[in-house]
């Protein structure tokens, strides 16, 4: 008995010697949330806002406004994939200490929109520059406008869980931010 615990003793100071895992105060260190985003390519909304920009020699058109909840992140990427057909933009804000606190914006040309199939469909409305916009139900996780102003397909999309405070009203005021500008120029 005593040969058997003496051996199971420098068997866990062996492999615990062994280990290259860096513990503080008992545990594991988690990579912050910029390490985790940048490891996946994100990085701040305007680089990568100018890379797609600079990729397609368009200039893009970000809305003005935000959904009326609390973001800790704002992230950006720019999904320069070797065929062009998926090449987009993602825009992420999200909530360190909410994650239902969760909106995306993204953006692709026109001539590779993605199409929305009919089973993911909700409604139809209507945008002030007179542009549909369509809400789609996105695997019963978040609700997403889908809407075309120039020469780029925008979804914007939150998470279900916020649903009651982001509602498809403020999703399309977001939207109708995105031609104000322009809208005051015509004026």
């Amino acid at each position: 008995m005593k040969k058997s615990l003496a051996l199971l003793i420098i068997t866990v100071f062996i492999t615990a010697g062994t280990s290259d895992d860096v513990f503080a105060g008992g545990k594991e260190e988690s990579p912050t949330l910029e390490q985790t985003y940048s490891e996946i390519g994100y990085k701040t909304v305007e680089e990568a806002c100018k890379e797609f920009e600079e990729h397609f020699k368009q200039d893009v058109k970000l809305p003005l406004r935000v959904p009326p909840i609390p973001f800790s992140h704002q992230f950006g990427r720019f999904n320069d994939l070797e065929d062009d057909i998926n090449d987009s933009f993602d825009m992420d804000f999200i909530n360190e200490d909410s994650p239902e606190n969760h909106y995306k914006l993204d953006i692709r040309p026109i001539n590779r929109k993605i199409s929305i199939n009919k089973k993911y469909f909700v409604n139809q409305y209507t945008l002030k520059n007179g542009k549909e916009a369509t809400l789609i139900n996105i695997a019963n996780s978040f609700d997403a406008i889908v809407f075309e102003i120039g020469p780029w397909q925008y979804m914007l999309s939150v998470d279900k869980r916020v649903s009651d405070i982001v509602t498809v009203e403020i999703l399309l005021d977001i939207a109708n931010s995105i031609d104000y500008l322009s809208e005051d120029k015509r004026s």
